[in-house]
């Protein structure tokens, strides 16, 4: 039996939550899952318990899957070797079989199975499903130092060129969670892979999202001490690029932040998905986590 002390401590959570709740309520918040929240077995059902939550107090979450790490294991069973350019996984068309039946056919049903077992209604769709993310073949040019720009044939990698948001919108009038997998498709029927971070931002983007979180492996973006940053103004991010503050790994990331504020999104925030209840911790309290990146200066917390 809890104490009454942390039975205070639980409704003092539930108070600082409401001006919060009242910000976000019947709005669209779209969430990158992926990283290590994808398969420690505790942070798949605190991500799906708090996707649960949001949408039962009236909020509407739209997830956006990857799947790196399931696809190199299959591609390792059927003995396909894997390589990447640029931090993309070169995709023949082995390869795209394979992400297909993994990202839509196994990953894809497992989060929207757990989201169920929540409480929530999840539906699974791929960018195929209504056209919903109409790609092209992205063109991918490397820049090496003392060297011409190089450009790479990574086969059928593609990029978001139009996100069908009807669709999208008719599931969270309906009451269902969609929970996309980064599968898109061409006019002429042909299926790309698609980053799920570009794929997510031009989903945010596309329904003017509220805010729009990344989940990733790390705290969020960190200084030259590795202490965590914990907002960045749009102007700001330029000098950071500059000074190698953003390098590697994190430098696609904030790109992607980026296009999705000037596409309309109210604010970013990249947040360690290692940490259970991330998405609740970062929307509705005080104290937040991760790195927020926005477009106008303003301060963590409520709009303006």
């Amino acid at each position: 039996m809890e104490t009454i002390e942390q039975a205070q401590l639980k409704s003092q959570t539930l108070v600082e939550s409401l001006p919060y709740l009242k910000e976000f309520h019947d709005q669209i918040i779209v969430i990158k899952y992926g990283g290590h929240a994808m398969t420690a077995p505790e942070l798949q059902h605190s991500f799906a318990r708090n996707i649960a939550l949001l949408k039962l107090v009236g909020i509407h979450p739209v997830v956006v899957h990857g799947g790196g790490p399931q696809i190199g294991e299959m591609l390792k069973q059927l003995q396909i070797p894997s390589r990447f350019e640029g931090g993309l996984r070169v995709t023949d068309d082995a390869t795209m079989k394979v992400v297909e039946m993994v990202l839509v056919g196994s990953v894809n049903k497992s989060i929207v199975n757990q989201i169920n077992l929540a409480g929530s209604r999840a539906v699974g769709l791929s960018g195929k499903d209504g056209m919903l993310l109409q790609a092209r073949k992205k063109s991918l040019v490397i820049k090496n130092e003392n060297e011409p720009p190089k450009t790479v044939d990574i086969g059928n990698v593609g990029e978001v060129v139009r996100v069908e948001t009807s669709l999208l919108y008719s599931l969270i009038r309906d009451g269902f969670v969609p929970v996309i997998s980064p599968v898109g498709v061409d006019e002429d029927g042909n299926t790309y892979n698609i980053n799920a971070d570009d794929a997510a931002g031009s989903v945010a983007a596309a329904l003017k999202a509220k805010r729009f979180l990344l989940l990733t492996d790390v705290a969020g973006v960190l200084d030259r001490e590795k202490k965590l940053i914990r907002t960045i103004e749009v102007q700001d991010a330029r000098a950071l690029f500059a000074d190698g503050t953003i390098s590697g790994g994190m430098i696609p990331k904030i790109n992607c932040c980026l296009e999705a504020l000037s596409g309309g999104v109210g604010k970013v925030t990249i947040l360690d998905g290692r940490v259970q209840n991330c998405l609740l911790l970062e929307l509705l309290t005080d104290q937040g986590v991760g790195t927020q990146i926005f477009a106008r200066d303003r301060a963590r917390g409520l709009q303006d």
